[in-house]
């Protein structure tokens, strides 16, 4: 049957056009040729489907761009661009199979589509807003939003390639070109949303620029030595991702954690990225961080006292990021910080990681004096790492809740461990899986060590808000 063929009969109500024009873009994200048996192309169908695509596409640019974002001029245009070349498209096939009623089934057909596929990126976009999807999902959504803006164009490729019953040969070429053509189009206007994104170019005030260096210099001056016969407990805490609060938050919230309860105040220290934090902390950076490790080990006792350093920011395989603009940072390394450590001359060490992949630090940190937990397993993500979280989720159940309620480690691990399972199954998450390594001295010595720890617990309790929002480390 030949595109000439086809005659279309509007219905009486134009709630039952609209509706049939939905049905008919159903059969043809299928595939199948009876959407021309149902597409009604009128001129008010059409304006209409227009209006609710264009509509439904600036939805969805907003909800992407969010805050801080304003109307994009060129980005309207090159939405534009595929209803008027479909529409065009219309006309040229109408004239040539001498069919009228063609000139608006490609363009209704293609605007039913793209309305929605809109629709659904925006109820999908606003679940990412608010944290509602699986930490995993959100690598592959662009992906999917390719996919839906790829499969409404093919689809209609699709149909009239087997109205006209093009030979197979044919409509493969046909469709690896549009492929190839939409993939490259999607990418080169990637950067021209309809609402686009208002750039923030970082800037360093001059004043941080000379603070700084007395920032740290006053931070480590104020580590005390140990006292000599004494079992001390010494802190270091380090927030390596400027751009999220969370980790400054529960940096400061760990540290003030022990500080008041576990009696290392004169013994903490603390280093942090943070946009808003330059004149008022020392940055977290690896000269930084080395300088502190050694300063904390010219302090202590080699033999008696015992350094927890925590780590918190987002990371990959064997790497914590290190991120602070305008400063261009390494990123800190498993490898490197062995080294550091054992440079410092620090012997008994409780490290804690959180962040996404950290299991791939234990066999770099661990030593028979060495206790390392983290947040995930080598091969999982950890989550709750957001502007509005005060800890991320293991943070909150290791160090806000577990450690309240136990007197060592390993039994406040086990129990944070089944919180943190528990809250990610609730959310539908997939297990972070956090790990714990125990040197073989360490385990010997560690009783002692808690001992001395948790007899300087006092009745002082931390304010915790605790959040639900998903985002990964």
């Amino acid at each position: 049957m030949s595109l000439s063929s086809p005659k279309t009969i509007s219905l009486q109500r134009f709630s039952l056009n609209f509706a049939a024009n939905i049905i008919a873009t159903l059969w043809m994200l299928v595939g199948s040729t009876r959407a021309f048996s149902w597409v009604k192309p009128t001129f008010f169908q059409f304006a209409l489907f227009a209006t609710l695509a264009l509509g439904s596409n600036v939805l969805f640019s907003w909800l992407v761009a969010t805050s801080g974002s304003v109307f994009n001029e060129q980005g309207l245009v090159s939405y534009l661009i595929w209803p008027v070349i479909i529409l065009l498209a219309g006309i040229i096939l109408a004239r040539r199979s001498g069919n009228q009623m063609l000139v608006f089934v490609p363009v209704v057909l293609w605007l039913v589509a793209d309305t929605l596929a809109a629709l659904l990126q925006s109820i999908v976009q606003l679940l990412g807003n608010h944290g509602w999807l699986p930490g995993w999902s959100y690598s592959f959504l662009p992906i999917l939003f390719l996919v839906l803006f790829l499969w409404q164009t093919l689809a209609l490729l699709w149909i009239f390639a087997r109205r006209q019953r093009t030979p197979w040969w044919e409509r493969i070429i046909v469709l690896i070109g549009a492929v190839a053509l939409l993939t490259i189009w999607q990418r080169n206007v990637a950067d021209q949303p309809i609402f686009k994104q208002i750039p923030i170019e970082a800037t360093l005030e001059e004043a941080a620029l000379y603070e700084q260096p007395r920032l740290l210099q006053q931070a480590l001056s104020s580590i005390d030595p140990s006292v000599l016969g004494e079992t001390d407990w010494y802190f270091m805490g380090v927030a390596g991702f400027s751009d999220q609060d969370v980790f400054r938050s529960e940096i400061n919230k760990v540290r003030e954690l022990f500080d008041v309860r576990f009696g290392t105040s004169g013994n903490s220290l603390s280093l942090i990225n943070n946009t808003y934090s330059w004149l008022d902390e020392p940055i977290a950076t690896k000269t930084s961080i080395l300088e502190g490790l050694k300063k904390i080990g010219e302090q202590m006792n080699a033999d008696e006292d015992v350094l927890l350093l925590t780590l918190s920011s987002h990371g990959n395989e064997d790497i914590i990021q290190l991120y602070n603009p305008p400063l261009m940072m390494d990123n800190l390394d498993a490898t490197w910080l062995r080294e550091a450590l054992d440079a410092s001359g620090i012997r008994w060490r409780v490290i804690v990681v959180s962040a996404c992949y950290s299991g791939s630090f234990i066999d770099e940190l661990s030593s028979p004096t060495t206790v390392v937990i983290t947040a995930s397993a080598a091969d999982k993500m950890s989550f709750g790492c957001t502007n509005t979280a005060e800890m991320t989720y293991f943070g909150q159940a290791f160090f806000a809740e577990s450690l309240r309620e136990n007197n060592s480690f390993a039994a406040a691990f086990k129990d944070a461990r089944l919180r943190v399972r528990q809250r990610e199954d609730s959310m539908g998450f997939e297990s972070s899986d956090p790990q714990m390594a125990i040197g073989s001295l360490m385990e010997t010595a560690l009783p002692a060590f808690e001992q001395a720890l948790f007899d300087k617990n006092g009745s002082t309790t931390m304010s915790i808000t605790d959040n639900n929002t998903p985002v990964t480390n």
